[in-house]
């Protein structure tokens, strides 16, 4: 039996929807990848200079003072939570000055290659996982393979998934600070109404909680979104469904196979049954739940915070195994160096110190609501009383995207759209999927041709 927390309704801290600036990112991948008058000279960083190869990492600097430009998306609750970890870094390192530059996260993956390309970008920042690979095929970042191993972290202190994830083409480009998944919320008022004692973990238990909320009289207490984040439950969904959504190599887009067939119908199913409303707009099904409208939503454990800071009466715990294998969507916030840093001794040298820093202390980064992404920080009780907690104990259940650049737009321009098709039945969800499959197919042929993959 799967335990779970519930959250009291004091708010012990604030935190801006980190939700709404990732559904934003994922737009700006057509920079990178097929299209956008780009040529495949462009797309690969051409232009910018070769990295240099990075001094020994030696675990602290004694270089003369050194400023580091540090980019970064936090720019909500979770900013401060940074800023005071920066600080802190500083106050024990007095020799380098670390300068954040807090951007919006579409404008930063927007705004990172060509400021980089210029000598005008970060020396270091954070990126997420699905990013990394396209900035590496940019040369916009360099390998850390000799940091990590400086540093001492191994795959032992990480879950298979996120750590594979950091590689592209046999070198690693990120060091990962956390992991962040979906999750599921609950109205604990109307789960008690209804006589449910304990969340759903499966299919059968998820449906028979939506029978007796209804029968309680919460007409409909799952909303089954079309955009934001119903890709991320279909791409949960098809995890557990035993499928792919795209190839490892980023040569096809499987997600039209039988098994993510299944997945959407499951999605749409929920509307067809009266579980949820006909056309639910992007993220107004949390709307929804934050109001009491109704009584379960999948989403990301950004929104913690923001629950926190509610009057909501809500609980937490992993979503359900709707299929046959216990599944997830998630996604990570890595440390990336850029070439523009690399070809600075002092600051290469320096940016090293910062990232192992930040890595060595991510348990400070818990308080932010994210699951700190080394075991070892996590054994260490740094989840302790946190909500997120009942959710990393499910970390070797997360899954990530594939890491090939420029997945970002072939998600955005052909799967988003055929899952809203499918779940408001505009289209049936095979013929939804397997028509967008062909697309997504054709553009990660280009992807492939344009990153020379």
């Amino acid at each position: 039996m799967r335990t779970t927390t519930t959250t009291s309704t004091t708010a012990r801290r604030s935190r801006a929807r980190l939700g709404l600036a990732a559904a934003g990112l994922a737009a700006t991948f057509a920079l990178a990848a097929c299209g956008g008058g780009m040529s495949a000279e462009e797309a690969a960083g051409g232009g910018g200079g070769e990295a240099a190869e990075l001094p020994e990492f030696t675990g602290e600097y004694d270089g003369p003072e050194v400023e580091l430009s540090y980019w970064n998306g936090f720019t909500g609750g979770d900013g401060p939570f940074m800023q005071g970890m920066v600080e802190q870094f500083m106050e024990e390192n007095p020799n380098i000055t670390v300068t954040p530059n807090t951007i919006q996260w579409a404008d930063f993956y927007q705004r990172l290659p060509a400021a980089v390309n210029a000598g005008e970008g970060p020396d270091v920042g954070v990126m997420h996982l699905d990013q990394l690979a396209t900035n590496a095929a940019r040369n916009v970042i360099v390998p850390l393979d000799e940091l990590a191993d400086g540093i001492g972290l191994t795959e032992d202190d990480f879950s298979e998934e996120v750590w594979q994830a950091g590689i592209y083409q046999d070198a690693r480009y990120g060091i990962p600070l956390d992991v962040h998944s979906l999750a599921m919320y609950y109205n604990t008022e109307h789960f008690a109404a209804a006589g449910i004692t304990e969340p759903p973990t499966d299919q059968a238990s998820f449906m028979d909680a939506l029978d007796k909320l209804q029968a309680a009289g919460y007409e409909t207490p799952f909303w089954s979104p079309t955009l934001w984040p119903a890709h991320l439950m279909f791409y949960s969904l098809t995890w557990q469904n035993g499928g792919e959504p795209f190839a490892e190599d980023g040569s096809e887009a499987t997600f039209g196979s039988p098994e993510g067939v299944e997945a959407l119908e499951w999605q749409r199913s929920l509307v067809d049954e009266g579980y949820s409303p006909s056309d639910v707009a992007q993220d107004s099904q949390y709307v929804a739940f934050k109001n009491g409208e109704t009584s379960i939503t999948w989403d990301g454990i950004w929104q913690i915070n923001d629950l926190q800071a509610s009057e909501l009466p809500w609980g937490i715990a992993p979503v359900p195994t709707i299929f046959d294998e216990d599944r997830v969507w998630a996604n990570s916030h890595q440390f990336f160096m850029t070439k523009q840093a690399s070809g600075d001794a002092d600051k290469a040298a320096a940016a090293q110190v910062f990232i192992a820093w930040m890595s060595e202390h991510s348990e400070d980064w818990a308080q932010a609501g994210m699951i700190p992404a080394r075991q070892s920080v996590r054994d260490g009780g740094a989840l302790e009383g946190l909500p997120q907690q009942i959710i990393a104990e499910r970390i070797d259940d997360m899954r990530f995207l594939p890491p090939v650049p420029g997945i970002g737009t072939v998600a955005t321009e052909a799967l988003e759209p055929a899952v809203a098709n499918g779940v408001l039945g505009k289209s049936s969800p095979e013929e939804a999927l397997t028509g967008a499959a062909v697309q997504a197919t054709e553009l990660m042929q280009e992807n492939l041709e344009s990153f020379g993959g």
